[in-house]
């Protein structure tokens, strides 16, 4: 089994910052991925970023130059660093992780960005 948990949701005035923290523990393998996600209701999940097993990063263009992600492959842990938040920024948050074919999902957290 595999428990991935994120944390550091919360509010933020537009320009501001915060950064999600994202831990996994369990079955976890070696050569994983992991990425960042949101949501806002009715509308699909999207994909922010994405980092790879060995360090190479992916952001959908709504998020570059803006958020970044980073992982610390010996703590099993994950973090997405968003600076100059938008009001369109806020969703619920999820971190998963990609391995062996599967991918596994925390419960989100909310970001709100709002004055």
């Amino acid at each position: 089994q595999v428990h991935v948990a994120e944390s550091g949701g919360g509010l933020a005035q537009p320009g501001g910052s915060l950064r999600l923290s994202c831990t996994v523990s369990g079955s976890i393998v070696s050569g994983n991925h992991m990425r960042w996600y949101r949501q806002v209701p009715g509308k699909e999940r999207e994909l922010v970023a994405h980092i790879y097993s060995w360090g190479g990063t992916y952001y959908s263009d709504s998020v570059k130059g803006r958020f970044t992600i980073s992982r610390d492959t010996a703590k099993n842990a994950a973090a997405l660093h968003m600076n100059s938040l938008k009001p369109e920024d806020t969703a619920v948050y999820y971190c998963s992780l990609m391995q062996g074919g599967q991918m596994f999902w925390g419960q989100g957290t909310q970001v709100t960005v709002s004055s």
